[in-house]
């Protein structure tokens, strides 16, 4: 039995929470836990992590984190960091060993700025939108397997930035996806504050419009309880650009997905920091999950966009012509 199928079949199904056009089922433990680490936006705020730049020219695919604490740091797959020469999200999941310096593996999601606002970036209270999250995990897990790097494909994400902006209808000076979230602030907060989470659930699988999008599972309920909130943001993004879908979805079912991801064959990686990177090797699924002191300290698992392509291009190219209900928001 894999690590990720142990993680799954130690969860259960909790009651489908539903705002607008995103379903949230919660993924529920019997024992709730306790965090040996610490989260990146915690240890910050109490001035334990310092992330900058590489050096003075910096680096765009690599930022460097000096974690001053006595407990790990843990950093979440997608997690945007704002500051700096540009903003940049996290390539995959890291817990960063107490009193350590590591360089981090980054993508750009700021293409139009490469000059310095601040000297260290800070977490934001979100994380990269989902279908982004989904390619750029496809990218990461090829480049491991055939160079052993954790970047990204910069191109592909940027493009994938260019399309939501246009699809949704928002201007950025600096090509920022920061200025989507904070045009849809609004919205975005009202469907954060729909959901809540309970004190056994550890993860949660999200469907919009009908279509499984992707699960997050966590090990234990304090982790999932704090960065949640930013999962729910990162989906929630992309429910908006889709609220106006009428078509019904044709989607497997979440206990189907759950099969396939625990189903899906998985490389084994050296992870950075501890533990060691499961990277999803699979048709139908992409994504990926750090195993570290004998458990899998966080799953992300997407639908692959070669299963939701098809339908997604035909979409985009109808919602193109209704971009212009976006402008009285």
């Amino acid at each position: 039995m894999t690590a990720i199928n142990k993680a799954l079949q130690a969860v259960t199904l909790g009651e489908v929470q539903s705002f607008e056009n995103l379903q949230i089922t919660p993924l529920l433990t019997a024992v709730p836990g306790i965090a040996d680490y610490l989260t990146l936006g915690e240890a910050q705020e109490q001035g334990l992590a310092i992330v900058t730049e590489v050096s003075d020219s910096g680096s765009v695919p690599t930022l460097l984190l000096e974690n001053s604490a006595e407990q790990a740091l843990f950093l979440l797959d997608g997690e945007e960091l704002v500051g700096a020469k540009q903003n940049r999200i996290l390539n995959l999941t890291l817990l960063v060993p107490a009193q350590t310096t590591l360089e981090i593996p980054v993508s750009c999601v700021e293409q139009g700025r490469w000059s310095h606002r601040t000297e260290e970036f800070a977490s934001a209270d979100r994380a990269m939108f989902s279908r982004g999250r989904a390619r750029k995990a496809e990218r990461v897990s090829e480049n491991m397997r055939s160079s052993d790097s954790r970047h990204s494909d910069q191109s592909e994400v940027w493009d994938d930035i260019a399309c939501k902006m246009s699809m949704m209808d928002v201007d950025s000076s600096t090509d920022a996806i920061a200025d989507a979230f904070e045009h849809f602030s609004g919205s975005v907060d009202e469907y954060v504050g729909a959901f809540s989470t309970t004190e056994t659930q550890v993860g949660a699988c999200f469907v919009i419009n009908g279509k499984i999008c992707g699960l997050e599972l966590f090990d234990v309920s304090a982790t999932c309880s704090k960065l949640m909130p930013k999962l729910i943001r990162s989906y929630a993004i992309d429910a908006i650009e889709e609220q106006q879908e009428t078509t019904p979805a044709t989607s497997p079912g979440i206990l189907e997905f759950i099969q396939q991801v625990a189903a899906a064959p998985a490389d084994s990686f050296e992870a950075l920091g501890e533990g060691e990177d499961l990277r999803i090797h699979s048709a139908a699924i992409a994504g990926g999950a750090l195993a570290a002191r004998e458990r899998v300290v966080h799953l992300c698992a997407f639908r692959r966009e070669a299963e939701a392509g098809s339908e997604r291009g035909s979409d985009n190219m109808r919602r193109a012509s209704e971009r212009q209900r976006y402008r009285n928001r």
